[in-house]
């Protein structure tokens, strides 16, 4: 059974937590590429939210605009 997927906070969140640990080192090499890993999935899942919503917003604004130059 697959774990839910993170809503976008908690992607974001677990990824400042992964760039800390990396920042401030004292990890292994091994332990490095699996946080690198796990953060490169985080930073794609955190994309597919925000094109996600720059879809919804682009969206919007075209209904806008089509009902502010529609004739009445």
């Amino acid at each position: 059974m697959q774990a839910a997927e993170p809503t976008y906070e908690e992607a974001r969140d677990e990824l400042i937590q992964i760039v800390a640990k990396l920042e401030a080192g004292g990890t292994t090499l091994e332990e490095s590429l699996a946080l690198w890993q796990r953060g490169e999935e985080l930073a794609a899942l955190c994309e597919r939210y925000l094109d996600g919503a720059r879809a919804k917003l682009d969206a919007a604004s075209a209904a806008d605009e089509a009902d502010h130059t529609s004739p009445s």
